[in-house]
């Protein structure tokens, strides 16, 4: 196939690019040139900022496009207006379980309420918009490429080269060992997946010629505890131990949310992290171990937001204080 796709250089974008590549499709990849502008030479590479000039993609025609980074409804409908009559070929956007409206019934399926979405496009993208969003864009998308549009749903995406670091923290943090404060409770529902394995199904659907929505998601139930067990498994030396410190005491203790990244705090986070991918695993979507990709997972300076050695023993010595 001969595929776009839009913003291809980073995490999600740089695996789609690669792994298509490797498979002997033609990939062209429009970014804005600021991250691996050396990467993927087999590609033709356009360089172009989709929110100011996308007329480079004039002339040009696709068996597949590939949305990775519509946060906005508007980019949606200008990409089409951008384009040729057709040209765009079979449509792909990465959307996200964040669609959903609270609270889903836990193993929801991909027909569950979404949340409404008829007012105005926000003007940012926040914690509070971006669920919204993402409605918003869905619909852009079928109204601008028609029924046969394809609309991915991951959850948190994980991997090699996740510029976010949300799982690689727990990686470093367990290969540290000793006693891990664990926020929260183990059976906190959490679902992941690798961004490896959703590139390789993505890629499937579009040769399937998929149409509709699927979920991206370890199949529940799956929580915390399950994520930083199958971490410690991989890469934890002998004698490290989880702390679970309660959320009340976490909270009472100022301790945000991003510093202990992936933590399902949020009662909508909990509400839409039980999404059944039963229609992917139907599809083609394999899923590796969590284990495995921990083990792949190189080194990264420490999350600026992430709570310091010395954080975390004070708040492990105060939840032991409280505890006796």
């Amino acid at each position: 196939m001969r595929i776009l796709v839009i913003g291809g250089t980073r995490f999600i974008g740089f695996h789609f690019a690669e792994a298509a590549l490797a498979a002997g499709h033609e990939v062209t990849v429009l970014h804005r040139g600021r991250s691996g502008a050396g990467l993927l030479p087999d590609a033709t590479h356009l360089i172009a900022d989709r929110d100011a000039d996308l007329s480079a993609l004039r002339g040009r025609s696709w068996d597949a496009t590939v949305d990775l980074c519509a946060y906005f409804p508007r980019q949606v409908r200008e990409l089409a207006a951008a384009l040729d009559p057709g040209a765009a070929g079979r449509y792909l956007l990465v959307s996200s379980l964040s669609v959903y409206d609270a609270p889903a019934a836990p193993g929801f399926a991909e027909d569950s309420p979404l949340l409404p979405a008829d007012g105005p496009e926000a003007a940012e993208v926040t914690a509070e918009s971006y669920g919204v969003l993402k409605v918003q864009c869905e619909r852009a998308a079928r109204e601008a490429f028609g029924p046969q549009t394809l609309l991915i749903r991951p959850t948190y995406v994980i991997g090699p080269r996740d510029y976010t670091h949300r799982f690689d923290h727990w990686v470093q943090r367990l290969a540290r060992g000793g006693e891990v404060l664990a926020p929260g409770r183990p059976d906190a529902p959490l679902q992941v997946v690798d961004v490896r394995d959703l590139i390789a199904w993505m890629l499937g659907l579009l040769a399937q010629g998929a149409r509709g929505a699927y979920h991206a998601a370890t199949p529940p139930p799956f929580g915390m505890g399950d994520l930083l067990d199958a971490v410690a498994a991989a890469v934890a030396p002998s004698g490290t131990t989880l702390t679970w410190v309660s959320e009340d005491f976490l909270r009472a203790a100022g301790v945000p949310e991003r510093a202990l990244p992936l933590w399902p705090a949020a009662p909508e986070i909990r509400a839409t992290s039980t999404a059944d991918p039963a229609a992917a695993l139907a599809t083609g979507l394999t899923l590796r171990p969590v284990a495995e990709t921990a083990r792949d997972i190189r080194p990264f300076e420490p999350l600026p937001d992430a709570l310091t050695p010395e954080r975390e023993a004070e708040l492990l010595a105060a939840w032991h204080r409280r505890q006796a």
